[in-house]
């Protein structure tokens, strides 16, 4: 454990924990959070989880931006939901891109288990975008990811983002019991 890791981790419990409530704040925590582990996964040859925090970089403005929007005209983040078309268009992708880039991974770089951690990345981009985008479903991608990734970080002895994720995984159970509620209260 080292003390740029056991930062990025507080940063993260602040980040999803605003997300669960629907707080506009989780952004700048979540920000600096993506700029630490960039540098952590880059160092453990976690290659496709350190590019995969840039991205999040990028999609951490953009879902600031959505929510400040979608509280603009509401007075709330509003919470949607996709059709059974758009879910299986979503896991598709995923597995796609998970394929795709793990392959790309294994080709061309000395990456630690480039498929798996392939998989944590395209699933992560997945239900980010539906996250920032404000889709319920976010949250059953999100708790996949977890479930997914725990082992990685154990595997890589990343002990205590391994931890982390393993809180992550509660929190998103706890987000998806939100959410759930937030959008039945809404349809009612």
């Amino acid at each position: 454990m080292s003390p740029l890791e056991l930062a990025a981790v507080l940063l993260g419990l602040v980040n999803v924990a605003l997300v669960v409530r629907r707080s506009i704040w989780n952004y700048p925590f979540g920000i600096v959070m993506v700029a630490l582990y960039a540098w952590i996964f880059a160092e453990a040859k976690l290659y496709s989880d350190a590019l995969l925090q840039l991205f999040f970089l990028v999609v951490q403005f953009y879902g600031w931006w959505n929510w400040l929007r979608s509280r603009a005209e509401s007075g709330e983040v509003v919470v949607l939901t996709l059709g059974w078309g758009g879910r299986t268009g979503w896991a598709g992708g995923c597995i796609a891109a998970t394929l795709g880039w793990g392959w790309l991974m294994q080709a061309y770089t000395d990456a630690a288990y480039p498929f798996w951690d392939a998989s944590v990345a395209m699933m992560s981009i997945a239900a980010q975008i539906l996250m920032s985008r404000r889709y319920l479903e976010n949250w059953w991608l999100w708790i996949l990811v977890d479930l997914d990734a725990i082992p990685l970080y154990a595997a890589k002895d990343l002990w205590l983002t391994a931890w982390l994720y393993f809180i992550f995984l509660a929190l998103s159970v706890w987000g998806l019991v939100e959410w759930f509620n937030v959008r039945n209260r809404a349809a009612g």
